[in-house]
């Protein structure tokens, strides 16, 4: 790490970076700023920690960011600023179900670095050959080096990267050890609750809104789908190629609510992306309106 390079931290809200950032300043290293990338579809027990952690870098006196992307261009759609909203207007899933992984690219490295481009500190290393120091924080166990081996020897002309967690030899029962250590509750593994990394024992302990919208993501996905069956791509000898055929086999929703869903919801969302798409863009109602009378239940245009 060249001495005088500014350094970045990518904090995605797990136990891994966590960790990271807390042993990374323990042992008085420099950290000029901390970034999180906000999917607006982080699990509710993520949600929950980031005011935990944030009041914990306060204190350390660590400037810190929450950053999204943001959609420039909405054609004739209801504007949308998360990536299930990204989903549902295009009637498709994330690119994680189909097995690509353009999702972190777009939704969390691409809005980091625009941030970092409008940096100070970033402009003024450039602008001396120096490359900006970014920590990422895959660990040291078997299912992060494999996420390590894609990662290792990309080269970026602007930043240097380093993974504190696997120099120090770190596996994840490392890092939660080195969290409660601080005082501080472990976070849960970081994800979106519509990604195909969720595990069954994870989208059982969601809470009935979060279930009701991934039967509604797929059920609108469903008509595009060629070859995989949904969320989880394929059926295995664990789990259905479905969520939402999960969702009905554990009765975590009335399969009344998963039929009324599933028939309904995706005819609603046409009908208002429609009506929408003839009103002027400045005036145009988000999606995020329309998403929010179906969490209450309310069907039916109202614009």
């Amino acid at each position: 790490m060249e001495p005088d390079a500014p350094v970045v931290a990518a904090w995605g809200m797990g136990v891994d970076s966590t960790a990271m950032i807390i042993e990374w300043v323990a042992r008085r290293m420099r950290l000029d700023v901390v970034l999180t990338a906000d999917t607006g579809a982080e699990r509710p027990e993520t949600y929950e920690f980031l005011p935990v952690f944030q009041r914990w870098m306060d204190r350390h006196g660590i400037e810190h960011h929450v950053v999204q992307y943001e959609p420039q261009r909405f054609k004739h759609w209801p504007p949308y600023f998360t990536i299930l909203e990204n989903c549902l207007t295009n009637a498709t899933l994330p690119s994680a179900s189909f097995n690509r992984k353009s999702c972190s690219v777009k939704w969390k490295i691409a809005p980091q670095n625009r941030w970092v481009e409008n940096w100070p500190s970033a402009k003024a290393a450039w602008a001396r050959g120096r490359r900006v120091t970014k920590l990422i924080g895959y660990d040291a166990s078997p299912a992060d080096s494999r996420r390590y081996a894609h990662r290792v020897g990309v080269e970026d002309p602007r930043y240097d990267f380093r993974y504190p967690l696997r120099e120090w030899g770190w596996d994840r029962e490392a890092c939660a050890q080195r969290v409660r250590a601080e005082g501080l509750p472990v976070p849960v593994k970081s994800s979106c609750f519509i990604c195909a990394a969720m595990r069954p024992e994870e989208v059982a302990s969601l809470p009935h809104w979060a279930l009701r919208l991934i039967v509604l993501l797929e059920a609108r996905a469903a008509p595009r789908l060629r070859n995989v069956e949904g969320l989880w791509r394929r059926a295995t000898r664990t789990r259905p190629g479905t969520m939402t055929a999960f969702i009905r086999e554990r009765e975590l929703l009335a399969h009344d609510d998963i039929d009324a869903i599933a028939t309904g919801a995706p005819v609603d969302l046409i009908e208002f992306q429609q009506v929408t798409a003839q009103i002027p863009l400045h005036e145009r109602p988000a999606l995020r309106e329309w998403i929010d009378r179906f969490n209450a239940g309310v069907s039916g245009i109202e614009i």
